[in-house]
């Protein structure tokens, strides 16, 4: 009863202090976790965990705990990379088959085409070692039976490429549509 009383006017004083928080009664205590300033969850409200889902913003799609957007608009892979970071995301990290052709399939609803489009990898700061920009390791690849091409100018990742809709490293300035992906949101059913 202490622990919850204590953190019940920790959330409080945060609040109080201008700070964003959601509080969660757990069952070995509470934890502070910090919340956008738009959440309404009010700071002595009890959220139980199966009241909690992880969802998507609207125009998002949801595979696994990941959100993605499809961008239409044709960018460089830096400017699609900007336009990923100014919603809090970053171009398209894959990391398995299933997640690709679920990209692909989101990607044909919507274009009624599998488009050639961006995602995040880039072997732009060493030659032959590809990183996704959101900093997750590129353990898993697709790419097309040519590719990639070693030690070209070509050092961006494109999706869809070909007859048969696999990977391929082009120039990072050519303009194509991308796909962002974020973290799924903690919401209140």
């Amino acid at each position: 009863m202490k622990i919850v009383i204590l953190c019940v006017l920790g959330c409080v004083m945060m609040v109080l202090a201008g700070v964003s928080c959601i509080w969660l009664r757990l069952t070995n205590g509470c934890s502070y976790w910090p919340a956008p300033a738009d959440a309404l969850v009010k700071s002595t409200e009890t959220v139980k965990p199966e009241l909690v889902n992880r969802s998507c913003s609207k125009g998002w799609f949801k595979i696994n705990n990941s959100c993605f957007l499809y961008v239409p608009k044709p960018r460089s892979w830096a400017e699609a990379e900007r336009n990923c970071l100014t919603m809090g995301a970053h171009l398209a990290s894959v990391h398995n088959i299933n997640e690709y052709h679920e990209i692909q399939k989101k990607i044909a609803a919507i274009t009624h085409d599998y488009k050639e489009t961006w995602i995040g990898g880039s072997n732009a700061q060493q030659v032959d070692v590809w990183l996704w920009s959101d900093g997750t390791i590129f353990h898993f690849s697709n790419w097309c039976p040519t590719d990639p091409n070693i030690g070209g100018p070509q050092r961006c990742l494109q999706m869809n490429h070909g007859a048969q809709k696999c990977w391929n490293d082009v120039e990072c300035d050519v303009l194509l549509p991308s796909v962002c992906t974020k973290k799924t949101q903690l919401i209140q059913r």
